[in-house]
């Protein structure tokens, strides 16, 4: 790997009781995350962010790729997200930059044969701040059961000059939904219109 990369973190999340209930299948929940060192730290405002995105973005997407589907097959995936993080001393757009490029999603995308977008976070934060990484369904944007949130923290990132780059993967929806789906709430709105 032609990465500089500090520290990759793993996060893994089993919940098998959840509102005191037992789960009909356990929940699990994995995050990768990787930091590395903000490509654009001290460079003042940099106007091209692309140079640094192309050479990043794909080594990265696929290291990270690599390693949550050697924790949680592809087949196993029903959800997914990112989330990135930039220290203090870069820009939100530093963190964004990595993340919101094809180049970078669609690696998770593609060997888990996702077919949405993945849902996102891009933050800036200190060492050992809480992160949030959301998830939705993979191919059922309107899934609420899906509607899922990792989270996790390293306790010496993101540093000042660090940007923290994460993705998550999780085997099912919450443990009881009990909420309509979005397709559910549409119907039963036009259906409401149609009477008034």
């Amino acid at each position: 790997m032609t990465l500089e990369i500090r520290k990759i973190a793993t996060f893994v999340e089993e919940t098998m009781i959840e509102g005191g209930r037992r789960a009909e299948r356990p929940v699990t929940m994995i995050v990768v995350a990787a930091v590395l060192k903000n490509p654009w730290a001290g460079e003042g405002f940099v106007e091209d962010l692309r140079p640094e995105i192309l050479r990043l973005a794909p080594p990265l997407g696929a290291e990270m790729t690599r390693r949550l589907v050697a924790l949680m097959p592809a087949d196993k995936v029903e959800a997914y997200g990112k989330a990135a993080a930039v220290g203090v001393n870069g820009e939100i757009e530093h963190a964004s930059a990595l993340i919101h490029t094809l180049r970078f999603g669609n690696m998770l995308r593609e060997a888990v044969n996702g077919t949405t977008y993945l849902s996102f976070t891009n933050t800036r934060n200190a060492p050992g701040s809480l992160l949030s990484l959301p998830m939705t369904h993979k191919s059922e944007t309107g899934k609420r059961s899906h509607f899922l949130t990792a989270t996790f923290q390293i306790n010496d990132a993101p540093a000042p000059d660090e940007v923290l780059i994460a993705i998550g993967a999780c085997d099912n929806g919450r443990a009881h939904p009990r909420i309509a789906d979005r397709f559910q709430d549409m119907a039963e709105m036009e259906q409401e219109k149609a009477l008034v």
